[in-house]
C-alpha cells in the first residue's frame, strides 16, 4: 500500500513539473501519414488537456479529413505534408507514414525546427537512417523512435536483471519472435507487403521491437557482423490462410519477407541467435533465452508481439551447488499504457526543448535505434549476398 502512495505521489509531483514547464499554450501537434497506427498515437493525444492536434497530411486525397472526424477533431488536412508545415503554426509532428516514407518528411520537419516522433522501423536502409540522424543533430530538436515496448514494466525488468550482474557475463541470446498466421493485411491493404512502399517486412516491422529487448537492457553493444537469412514463402503463396479469398492479388503484391534470422556477432563477444516472423507452420520460434556465466533468463515468447512478456520470466542460478530456479511475476502496467507513455514522454521533451531546458533528451533516441537499424540493414544485405556481412555504424 506503502509504494501505491509513493506512486500516486510521484505521479502528482510529476503532472506539476508539467504544469511547470507550461508553454502558455498548448504544444501544437500535426500527422504526417494518418493511416493505422497513426489512431494510437491520436487516441494517446487526445488524453492530454496540453496537446492540441491541429492539422494532418495524407498522399491519399480525404484520408486525412476523414482521420479527423472520425475523433471528432477539428484541424485542418492536406495531401501535401510540405505545405501543411509551411502554413500551419506546429510544434511537433507525428511521423506515421508506410516504411520508404519515413526518412523524407522526419528530416524535412526536424529542417523545419519541428520535434518529430518518428513511427518504427527507423527506416528502410541504414543510409536512410544516418540522414535522419544528421537533420536531427543539425535542427538540435527532439527525434524520438516508436518503440513503446520500453514502456513496459516487464521490459524494464530485463534491462535491471542484466545490469544487476546476478546472470554475469551474458555471452548468447537467442531471441525473436513469432506468428504462426500474422501477415499484416487485414482489409487487403496491401503497404505492409509491398516492397515499394514497406521495403522490408517482418524484420523490420517486430524484428525491431525483439533485438530492442534485450539490446537495449545490455546498453547497445556495437555489432561487427552479421550472417541473415530471409524468406517469403507464405507472402508469395495465393493459397496462404491469411489473404481470405484474395490471394491470387495479394500475393502478387508480396514484396518484402515473412521470416528472417540471423546469427549477430557483437565487439564484447556475444552472439545473439534472432528469428522473426508473420507466418510459419509453428506456434512459437521460441522463447528468449539470456546464457550468462553466473545465471540465466528464458523469457516467454508472445502469441503476436504485443510489446510485453508472454508469462513469468524465470531466471536460473547455481547456489551453494544446488541449482535453482526463480519466477519472477507478470508486471502490470500501472497509470499510462505503453503507448500512451510514448507519445506523453515525446511531448515532454519536445516541450522542455522549446524552453530551452538542458535535460530534455528523446526518451527513444535515435543514436541507440540506429544501431538496431543498422542489423536490420546487415541482416537484409546478408540474405542477398548470402554470406557473413561487416555491419559498420556511420559517422554522425
Amino acid at each position: 500500500m506503502a509504494d501505491d502512495k509513493n506512486l500516486d505521489l510521484f505521479k502528482e509531483v510529476r503532472e506539476a513539473d508539467r504544469k511547470a514547464l507550461s508553454l502558455g499554450r498548448k504544444l501544437r501537434v500535426g500527422f504526417i501519414g494518418t493511416g493505422g497506427i497513426a489512431h494510437s498515437h491520436m487516441r494517446a493525444y487526445k488524453q492530454f488537456d496540453d496537446i492540441e492536434v491541429v492539422a494532418g497530411a495524407d498522399l491519399i486525397p480525404g484520408r486525412a479529413a476523414a482521420f479527423f472526424k472520425e475523433f471528432g477533431v477539428e484541424a485542418a488536412d492536406y495531401t501535401d505534408y510540405k505545405k501543411m508545415i509551411a502554413e500551419c503554426r506546429l510544434d511537433a509532428v507525428s511521423v506515421c507514414t508506410y516504411n520508404r516514407q519515413h526518412a523524407g518528411p522526419a528530416c524535412y520537419a526536424l529542417e523545419h525546427g519541428l520535434s518529430v516522433l518518428l513511427e518504427k522501423p527507423f527506416s528502410v536502409t541504414l543510409d536512410e537512417a544516418a540522414g535522419i540522424c544528421r537533420a536531427e543533430k543539425a535542427s538540435g530538436k527532439i527525434l524520438s523512435i516508436g518503440f513503446q515496448p520500453r514502456f513496459d514494466p516487464n521490459m524494464q525488468m530485463i534491462g535491471k536483471i542484466f545490469r544487476s550482474g546476478e546472470l554475469g557475463r551474458i555471452y548468447y541470446i537467442q531471441t525473436g519472435g513469432g506468428r504462426r498466421r500474422g501477415i499484416p493485411c487485414s482489409g487487403g491493404k496491401d503497404s505492409f507487403i509491398r516492397e515499394d512502399t514497406a521495403g522490408i517486412g517482418a524484420v523490420g516491422d517486430i524484428g525491431c521491437y525483439s533485438l530492442d529487448m534485450v539490446l537495449n537492457a545490455l546498453g547497445y553493444p556495437k555489432p561487427v557482423t552479421v550472417s541473415g537469412y530471409m524468406s517469403d514463402f507464405f507472402g508469395k503463396d495465393p493459397g496462404y490462410s491469411g489473404y481470405k479469398g484474395n490471394g491470387a492479388v495479394m500475393s502478387e503484391k508480396f514484396g518484402v519477407d515473412d521470416f528472417a534470422a540471423a546469427f549477430i556477432r557483437f565487439e564484447t563477444g556475444l552472439v545473439v541467435d534472432f528469428r522473426i516472423s508473420w507466418a510459419m507452420n509453428m506456434d512459437t520460434s521460441g522463447d528468449t533465452i539470456v546464457l550468462g556465466t553466473k545465471g540465466g533468463l528464458r523469457i516467454p515468447s508472445t502469441e503476436c508481439w504485443n510489446g510485453t512478456v508472454g508469462g513469468p520470466m524465470t531466471v536460473y542460478k547455481e547456489v551453494a551447488g544446488e541449482q535453482t530456479e526463480t519466477v519472477l511475476p507478470v508486471l502490470e502496467i500501472k497509470g499510462l499504457g505503453r503507448i500512451e507513455q510514448k507519445v506523453r514522454s515525446f511531448c515532454d521533451a519536445a516541450i522542455g526543448n522549446i524552453l530551452g531546458d538542458p535535460d530534455a533528451k528523446s526518451p527513444v533516441p535515435s543514436s541507440q535505434i540506429i544501431v538496431n537499424q543498422a542489423i536490420i540493414d546487415g541482416i537484409v544485405r546478408s540474405a542477398r549476398l548470402g554470406r557473413e556481412v561487416e555491419i559498420v555504424i556511420p559517422e554522425l
